[in-house]
């Protein structure tokens, strides 16, 4: 429901564990999540500087679809939290293929199943979204002909994981003051999972000067 997605965004993101996403007949078992706090109050966020047409759905309301570029050539899926002007969003980083794996293997060619979904890139490319579904509403079903809402589908689990395994740390890539470990400890997974994508710190940039 919207009221799910309708709350502080480090409640959701721990919540959506063991959470399934669904789309295009592909089944995603979510086992890793990050929360980006959004405006002015998450330097790791999109958001923090103030709305731009890419980070508008961020904005709210909440249960829309954030789906964004990266490296020239990934998309990415968020899933909007908090009151409209909030603009915080969970990123899905990694899950489990639990259906559709023929769907999933042909979206994914030479790719081992245990890869088909570990990290944010692969996850959006096994559920076959690009940027055409950013700012969508998944949490209305979606009516043919209605551009609006989204065929994204999120359900909980039947049975909630054990709270023991939930394990959190740095969010992955993350440059400058929002990849603080200690202020910032805002990724979570699963342990034990397969799936769940292995850390890199951000690569500080370098400045080039001219000779």
């Amino acid at each position: 429901s919207r009221s799910f997605f309708d709350r502080p965004v480090l409640e959701v993101a721990p919540d959506l564990l063991g959470c399934t996403v669904e789309r295009g007949g592909v089944v995603v078992r979510l086992t890793e999540v990050e929360a980006y706090a959004g405006h002015r109050h998450d330097p790791g966020s999109h958001a923090y500087r103030g709305k731009t047409p890419r980070t508008e759905p961020m904005f709210g309301p909440a249960g829309f679809t954030y789906v964004y570029f990266t490296y020239g050539m990934h998309w990415c899926l968020n899933l909007v939290t908090g009151p409209v002007g909030a603009a915080a969003a969970v990123l899905l980083r990694a899950g489990e293929v639990v259906a559709g794996h023929e769907t999933a293997a042909a979206r994914r060619p030479g790719v081992a199943p245990r890869d088909w979904c570990r990290g944010p890139a692969r996850l959006a490319s096994t559920l076959g979204l690009t940027g055409a579904d950013s700012g969508r509403d998944f949490c209305t079903p979606a009516v043919a002909g209605d551009e609006g809402r989204s065929d994204l589908v999120v359900r909980a689990p039947a049975t909630a994981y054990d709270r023991d395994r939930l394990r959190t740390g740095p969010r992955v890539g993350v440059a400058g003051a929002g990849g603080d470990v200690t202020a910032y400890p805002w990724r979570f997974w699963l342990d034990g999972e397969p799936t769940v994508s292995v850390y890199r710190p951000a690569k500080p940039r370098v400045r080039r000067t001219r000779p």
